[in-house]
């Protein structure tokens, strides 16, 4: 009843359409989960983001939840994620596309989930990174373990918003690094991250991690914006 009574004055909205959310529905209404430009490329082994990588790194499989269209729906829920505190945002997607990647051979298969990890310093300004967010949300619909320790930063970069393709790579290159790399040996990594365009930061990413024997690494993102 406490419950009901706040959201009269405080109403619980969907930070997609703004529109109120029934009792059942979390951060994103029933209507948006199901109208949101989804990619499915989950589905489709050679889709526009496993073609990025080719040539740059051996990555397994690739896909991203939603295509990423500018002044849109996704793009007004990823800036409520990264830089308006909704971390629920995060959560909630990635509970929704882990349901579906549960499903797909080319992603079910995945032993642990690793986040594209944020400098400190600019973790700590924003208060958390948007990745960590979203890697919780696929831990728990996939039923696969989070890890936010072994990747990490070890260089503040500046950011890749406005950079060219060869600037986002000559800035994230061989700034990150790994913790206790003998623990991944042989393991299938799904590294998540928030947005993908170029897929240097992504690069980089594996790049690191399979230097480690046997590991295999598939990419997830929240979002795909063409470019």
């Amino acid at each position: 009843m406490l419950n009901d009574f706040i959201a009269l004055i405080f109403p619980h909205v969907c930070v997609s359409c703004g529109k109120s959310l029934y009792k059942n529905e979390h951060s994103i209404c029933t209507y948006c989960a199901y109208y949101l430009p989804k990619t499915n490329f989950h589905l489709d082994s050679d889709n526009p983001i496993v073609k990025i990588f080719w040539g740059r790194v051996d990555v397994f499989s690739a896909a991203a939840f939603y295509g990423f269209n500018k002044g849109g729906k996704v793009q007004h829920l990823i800036h409520q994620l990264k830089y308006k505190g909704q971390k629920h945002i995060g959560v909630s997607v990635g509970k929704l596309y882990g349901y579906e990647l549960k499903y797909c051979e080319d992603f079910n298969t995945a032993d642990i989930i690793i986040p594209v990890p944020l400098h400190p310093k600019r973790q700590k300004k924003r208060g958390y990174n948007q990745s960590d967010c979203f890697a919780e949300g696929l831990s728990e619909s996939m039923n696969v373990k989070a890890d936010l320790k072994s990747l990490y930063r070890s260089v503040e970069s500046e950011t890749q918003t406005k950079k060219s393709r060869f600037s986002r790579w000559q800035n994230v290159e061989s700034i990150f690094q790994l913790r206790d790399a003998a623990q991944l040996e042989g393991k299938h990594i799904l590294l998540v991250d928030d947005v993908i365009t170029t897929g240097a930061t992504l690069e980089a990413c594996a790049h690191t991690l399979l230097q480690v024997p046997g590991v295999k690494v598939s990419i997830v993102c929240m979002a795909y914006a063409a470019h």
